[in-house]
């Protein structure tokens, strides 16, 4: 496993987290299960939110835990605040933002969390609201660091005008086929292409330059939801692109796909969702690959990307 230090934020994370959304599907032993194996493979990040199964992905991951023998200590727990499926509504206000966070903590039965996203952007809300919360939080003990989630630059210069905390993280989407967050630089004035359309701000050069990390959701996945690239017969210039590397590396064609969201210099970190314990195996195999910058073109290239 490779480890990052995150500014003002956890130390020595691992490269790869474990996203918790599916495990409400899993019994509290097939949980521990997934726990085990994604420590044991030196993943120390676990990352929730509030909406993931309304609160029961948390709920399993703290009937799991104590079946472990992991120390609280020894892992960071991420969660995200905000979205409200019952509701149909983004709440960043300063009562929501507490008493999400308090529902956090009992359901996840730990005292604190290490990281608080704010988890896709309310349209109203107040940075002041949002930093007195925060203010709360800390001095509370209840959160030891604060990001975001799905934020461009403007809206994280407008929360950083009354919240004094730094914004360490910034979770966003980013995958070989959904690669908006990269693209958009290169091919910058030329009217030919849609991709030349800026869709973010510059999200990524942004938090490069203002030492934010970016999480990336979704790693695997086209669009959205709609399933992954890995196998999908509508990509066969990608998969043989990831085949290519696999075979040469001894590894599988997930780890190389995550393995080219690591080699970035952003020193980002990747979020992985399975259930599945080999799975999990597989992908975090993705830190023993070492792209050249040859391949990392080699796959952008294959992922239906051009060159100018």
């Amino acid at each position: 496993m490779k480890y990052i230090d995150i500014v003002n934020g956890p130390q020595k994370a691992s490269a790869i987290i474990q996203g918790c959304m599916r495990m409400p599907s899993l019994s509290k032993e097939e949980a521990a299960k997934v726990i085990e194996t994604a420590y044991e493979c030196g993943i120390n990040f676990f990352d929730h939110a509030t909406c993931y199964g309304a609160g029961e992905a948390e709920t399993r991951f703290a009937e799991a835990f104590p079946l472990t023998g992991i120390k609280r200590e020894d892992i960071y727990i991420q969660s995200k605040t905000g979205i409200y499926p019952d509701r149909q509504e983004f709440d960043w206000t300063k009562k929501s933002i507490l008493e999400s966070v308090d529902g956090i903590l009992s359901r996840l039965k730990v005292d604190y969390i290490d990281t608080l996203l704010l988890h896709r952007p309310d349209l109203l809300f107040d940075p002041q609201e949002v930093a007195e919360a925060f203010d709360t939080l800390e001095k509370a003990g209840k959160v030891r660091g604060f990001g975001v989630s799905n934020l461009m630059p403007t809206q994280i210069e407008l929360l950083k005008k009354c919240v004094k905390q730094p914004l360490v993280i910034n979770q966003v989407q980013l995958s070989l086929e959904q690669s908006q967050l990269i693209d958009q630089p290169l091919y910058v004035n030329n009217k030919t292409t849609d991709m030349s359309l800026s869709r973010d701000c510059g999200t990524l050069d942004y938090c490069r330059l203002k030492d934010i990390t970016i999480q990336a959701w979704s790693p695997l996945q086209v669009g959205m939801f709609k399933g992954t690239f890995i196998d999908n017969p509508d990509f066969p210039e990608l998969n043989k692109a990831l085949q290519d590397i696999a075979d040469r590396d001894g590894v599988s064609k997930t780890a190389v796909a995550l393995a080219w969201i690591l080699r970035h210099p952003a020193k980002m970190q990747a979020i992985i969702g399975s259930m599945n314990p080999e799975h999990i195996k597989d992908a975090c195999d993705a830190t023993k690959v070492e792209l050249s910058h040859h391949d990392w073109y080699a796959l952008y290239l294959a992922s239906g990307k051009f060159l100018p």
